[in-house]
């Protein structure tokens, strides 16, 4: 039967942590799955120059801080993700520096090291990076494909972009870096943050992204959802033109088109979080022609009234699409993952009566049947956010190696047994008999934050 655990992952040296440690990312190394990278908003909590990452060793049960990453600022790095190669290791790692707010595309040969990454590309203008890493064999020799989906500011109108690396081990700059840009239309007035990344391993690549075409003064979006398709591992002569919409035979599918969201970073607009950059991609690892894709929208016109996450599956590489499952009302930051037998996992976070859950959904048959998990549920308003956004996250991140499935999350730490269904265990000082976090002489209290709290699901 399966198994299930979930660890808060705040070191114990970190007790007395009350900040926000929202937007959560993770990687696990496929050639040793108990080395594990995670990150999130988090600060040097020495106040250095470089910002960390969590790190395991032993397949989650425990977590320390390595602060490895240029750019160290209040909240620790900007945006960042991390992805592993498929063998040898080594770390890809794609973040908006700390200090700076340049997207910096990294390299780390081992995890474990404190030697700060690599620095590959250094460059302004751009938003929320996001890596996957693979590797590829050809005439006996293997190579890192390293993809990095980026919003670039730089260029109008501020299209969604991917960033390729041939052999990402042997990188060294800039130029060993493609940038491709995927939205070719030319009309849009802006592309959303989120570009989402999907590789199978007989090279076909999957991209999604939001197309706005329209940005009203009450930051209401009016968007496309758009997926194109490479089928030689983005590095060929006209990389990721290989699915074309047939209504205007442009690059990329329009999967549904002239969707609304209303897009504010400033306030919060689903309990105390802000909407408006939620989408996930994922392709079957048994077949490349299946893939899944998941986003969020307003329903109810100009003036929103609930927020609701849609999910849809194509058989036939990307060219067509319907709907997989009935909508989540209030469900926001999807991630998508399928494992080496073809079961499909939906993460999800959902508000609903003044609660956040955190929800896991399995299925084997286009959701006909499901194995539904709740992970994690507590209240909505604690803690509260005040002027801090994001507050779970923009996103979450979860993958598969083999058979099982791994993921991150960001939420409420109050250490209570009812939050968490299917149990769950605490670095961080805690009492769950009094329901009180601890700080680091293990008496003194201290109130509820966001903490990342990874999970695992081994088959």
């Amino acid at each position: 039967m399966p198994t299930i655990k979930v660890v808060d992952i705040t070191p114990k040296a970190l007790s007395g942590d009350r900040s926000l440690d929202s937007e959560p990312n993770l990687a696990v190394n496929p050639e040793n799955p108990a080395e594990m990278v995670a990150s999130a908003f988090t600060p040097d909590p020495m106040g250095g120059p470089f910002a960390p990452v969590y790190v395991s060793s032993d397949g989650g049960n425990s977590w320390v801080l390595n602060s490895v990453v240029p750019g160290n600022g209040g909240r620790g790095t900007g945006d960042i993700s991390v992805g592993f190669g498929g063998t040898g290791g080594r770390l890809y790692t794609g973040i908006l520096n700390g200090e700076t707010s340049d997207l910096q595309i990294l390299r780390m040969p081992d995890v474990t090291a404190s030697d700060p990454m690599d620095e590959l590309v250094d460059r302004a203008d751009e938003d929320q990076p996001w890596v996957v890493a693979t590797t590829v064999t050809a005439n006996g020799v293997s190579s890192d494909r390293v993809y990095v989906g980026n919003n670039d500011s730089a260029d109008e109108p501020r299209p969604a972009t991917v960033d390729v690396a041939s052999d990402g081990r042997t990188a060294a700059g800039q130029a060993d870096f493609r940038t491709v840009r995927l939205d070719r239309r030319g009309d849009s007035v802006h592309d959303g943050p989120p570009i989402r990344i999907a590789v199978h391993p007989d090279g076909t690549v999957y991209t999604a992204y939001q197309r706005w075409t329209d940005f009203s003064p009450a930051r209401i979006v009016t968007f496309d959802v758009v997926v194109t398709r490479d089928d030689k591992g983005g590095v060929g002569p006209d990389p990721f033109e290989d699915l074309l919409d047939p209504g205007d035979g442009e690059v990329g599918l329009r999967v549904v088109a002239g969707r609304r969201v209303r897009f504010n970073v400033r306030v919060p607009t689903l309990g105390q979080e802000r909407t408006g950059a939620d989408l996930a991609i994922a392709v079957d690892r048994t077949d490349s022609n299946s893939v899944w894709i998941a986003w969020c929208d307003n329903h109810g016109g100009a003036v929103p009234t609930d927020y609701v996450l849609h999910l849809q599956h194509s058989a036939d590489r990307g060219a067509s699409w319907s709907a997989a499952r009935d909508d989540i009302v209030n469900g926001k930051n999807p991630a998508l993952a399928v494992n080496s037998d073809g079961l499909v996992g939906l993460l999800y976070q959902q508000l609903a009566d003044n609660q956040w859950s955190t929800v896991l959904e399995l299925t084997d048959d286009v959701f006909q049947t499901v194995e539904r998990v709740v992970l994690h549920q507590a209240p909505g308003d604690v803690p509260p956010a005040g002027f801090n956004l994001p507050y779970l996250g923009d996103y979450l991140r979860m993958i598969t190696v083999g058979r099982d499935f791994y993921g991150i999350f960001s939420g409420n730490n109050t250490p209570d047994r009812a939050n968490f269904p299917v149990g769950v265990t605490y670095q961080r000082n805690a009492n769950f008999t009094t329901r009180q976090l601890l700080s680091t002489d293990g008496v003194t209290r201290v109130p509820p934050s966001i903490d990342p709290f990874f999970f695992h699901r081994a088959a």
